[in-house]
């Protein structure tokens, strides 16, 4: 359940603290209270605007124009870009980020959009992906011409076919061998005249459905959602835990599955690559994260998996812009989505011909840097410094493979636009993906901040349920937890929450003797008193 109310709520607070000027806590209306509780912070931790330059060079022009068009950070398009690049690269091409070892990484990439409603998050998203989009549309008109001119061929054959069985049947037949042989002679002719769609994304496949799309589709597929909410929910859900075990391991994008469902048989997928791109709203997220660290439902690092998952401010200024696209600038982005779907790796200089997935390696000096990066990363994660943020120490580990994925995607646009050279990954390559990896880490923080900030984050669920009423004066502290709400079902959440409440002058926590079962008791500042009705004043 979502805890409703939380982003108005700051920002009624910071208005009334601007109609009432600076605070006075020293003034005391009765019993020692403040005279008015004092607003509860409101900032969330900082996060940078996306540098020019860790945007690939055959698409900032577009980009940076598409942006300022639409009014919105950058990164909300970049961010979704990049995770559209990575799935037409899919399994086309892998990275290698050792000398020796055998750890590969393809460019598939789980991507977030966080914001209120109304942010253009779903503008631009559609943007970032118009290029895919294109490209699908094409590959559908394209099957459902060549699928109308096989057709005819499919009847035909299955009339042959028919014809066969039936001369099978008649008694006078000898030699059945030889009619056995015709019969999958043919069988392999309607194989051949079969026309499967070359898919590059997807909105609401159920998993078996999937399984068969990516069976047809080894390179990898783009499961789009403009709300993820619901698609995590979902996956959440009891019975449900199969289908969240396939996205988990589709998240790798170089393995295998099997799907056996009564009715549909056994699906064998021999490249299970997906990319997720969606959209979530603040309190969502808010309610995914916490909650799921109480009943252990975000323990297996699903949504840890969107390491291209970005926050941004938005800005208070805003213009008109009512102006063409750069068309030179759209031109080259679509010129470069398209090299990207013909998943031609011939021309990257492959390291390793012949195997599943061909790879590229690191140059000696994208190596060095690299190793240095890792060790840096390895050593935060074995430190202890993160243990008491454990979704959060979980989402960084995930950046094992995001810096060289994204590694990877900035060398093949730059291999496809004629800035460099076929064959290893650069240092410019490398060094720019680790810049993207702070960049991401800083929006990681804003995100799972509920966790790095807890304290704050209850105190705000808190501080909404006493507007609503329901949270009365005297009550338990113990029936607050006890309620389930989204946010403070563990004790240690509303426990923190009141501790900064009480600090602010919005509540005070007393113990009230009831013989050998003392209770701890909820008092509200008498500004936040009911009028009788349940409103708060």
């Amino acid at each position: 359940m979502d805890t409703p109310g939380i982003d108005a709520l700051e920002e009624d607070e910071v208005r009334a603290s601007e109609r009432r000027g600076p605070p006075t806590p020293d003034t005391a209306p009765c019993e020692g209270w403040p005279a008015e509780p004092l607003p509860l912070p409101t900032e969330l931790p900082a996060v940078p605007a996306l540098p020019d330059r860790l945007i690939p060079w055959s698409l900032r022009g577009w980009l940076l124009d598409a942006s300022e068009r639409l009014q919105v950070a950058p990164e909300m398009i970049a961010a979704p870009a990049v995770v559209s690049a990575g799935a037409l690269i899919g399994r086309s091409v892998g990275i290698r980020p050792k000398r020796h070892d055998e750890w590969l990484e393809v460019p598939n990439l789980w991507g977030m959009l966080v914001g209120r409603p109304g942010v253009m998050k779903s503008p631009a998203m559609r943007e970032a992906t118009r290029f895919v989009a294109r490209i699908a549309a094409r590959a559908s008109e394209r099957h459902g011409s060549e699928d109308k001119k096989k057709a005819l061929t499919r009847k035909l054959i299955g009339e042959q076919i028919k014809g066969e069985e039936r001369r099978a049947a008649n008694r006078k037949v000898v030699d059945l061998a030889e009619v056995r042989a015709r019969i999958e002679a043919l069988q392999e002719g309607q194989a051949a005249a079969e026309c499967l769609e070359q898919r590059y994304v997807t909105q609401d496949a159920t998993v078996e459905k999937l399984g068969e799309i990516l069976r047809d589709n080894p390179g990898g597929i783009l499961v789009m959602r403009d709300e993820l909410a619901g698609w995590l929910h979902g996956l959440s859900k009891s019975g449900r835990e199969g289908d969240r075990q396939f996205f988990l391991e589709a998240w790798n994008g170089t393995g295998n599955f099997t799907v056996d469902r009564i009715g549909r048989g056994t699906v064998h997928i021999s490249s299970l690559c997906v990319s997720v791109l969606g959209g979530i709203q603040p309190h969502s997220l808010r309610s995914l994260l916490v909650d799921g660290a109480v009943d252990g439902s975000t323990d297996d690092g699903l949504l840890q998996r969107f390491g291209i998952a970005v926050w941004p401010d938005v800005e208070r200024d805003w213009k008109n812009v009512d102006r063409l696209p750069e068309s030179a600038a759209r031109e080259r982005a679509g010129a470069a989505f398209e090299a990207l779907a013909r998943r031609d790796s011939g021309k990257l200089g492959i390291s390793e011909v012949g195997q599943d997935i061909p790879a590229v390696s690191l140059s000696d000096e994208a190596l060095d840097l690299f190793c240095t990066w890792r060790g840096e990363l390895e050593r935060r994660l074995r430190s202890g410094q993160l243990e008491a943020w454990p979704a959060f120490e979980a989402h960084l580990a995930k950046y094992r493979k995001l810096v060289p994925a994204i590694a990877l995607i900035i060398h093949v646009l730059e291999v496809h636009a004629g800035r460099a050279g076929a064959g290893p990954v650069s240092l410019d390559a490398i060094a720019t993906a680790a810049d993207w990896g702070d960049f991401l880490e800083a929006h990681a923080r804003r995100i799972y901040s509920v966790e790095v900030e807890s304290g704050k984050a209850a105190a705000r669920a808190l501080a909404a349920r006493i507007r609503q009423g329901s949270i009365a004066e005297g009550a338990a502290v113990r029936e607050i937890y006890r309620r389930g709400w989204s946010g403070l079902r563990a004790r240690e959440a509303v426990d923190e929450g009141l501790a900064v409440l009480e600090g602010f002058g919005w509540v005070r926590v007393e113990t009230r003797e009831n013989g050998a079962n003392p209770s701890r008791v909820v008092r509200l500042h008498p500004t936040l008193l009911g009028d009788g009705d349940g409103d708060r004043r």
